[in-house]
């Protein structure tokens, strides 16, 4: 599956209650399961007015699809192309986090 990074325009999401929140959840995993697999949500993000959402999904269409099931606007779909992180500055070394703790406190890797 390809990874996705999807912007929805929401105006007030950020404010919205928790409870709200649930209930969007709970429609966004009803939409997930009449897909059957083909797409899977990890978390979402929110700001003031949008979410920014990461998916697993086969395709671009099949995140419309959810999209339209669930009720949700997508205002943008953007392919994860890789993630950078702090453990990103040792992988180019292939280095591990500890090897490198260990050789800037002195010791021997």
């Amino acid at each position: 599956m390809n990874r996705y990074l999807i912007e929805r325009h929401i105006p007030g999401v950020g404010g919205l209650s928790a409870a709200h929140h649930k209930d969007i959840a709970a429609t966004s995993n009803l939409a997930l399961a009449a897909l059957g697999g083909r797409a899977q949500w990890r978390r979402s993000y929110l700001a003031a007015d949008h979410t920014f959402c990461v998916y697993f999904a086969e395709n671009e269409e099949v995140l419309r699809e959810h999209s339209r099931l669930a009720g949700f606007p997508i205002t943008r779909v953007n392919p994860i192309l890789t993630v950078l992180d702090p453990l990103s500055a040792y992988r180019p070394l292939g280095l591990s986090p500890a090897s490198v703790a260990g050789t800037r406190r002195g010791g021997h890797v």
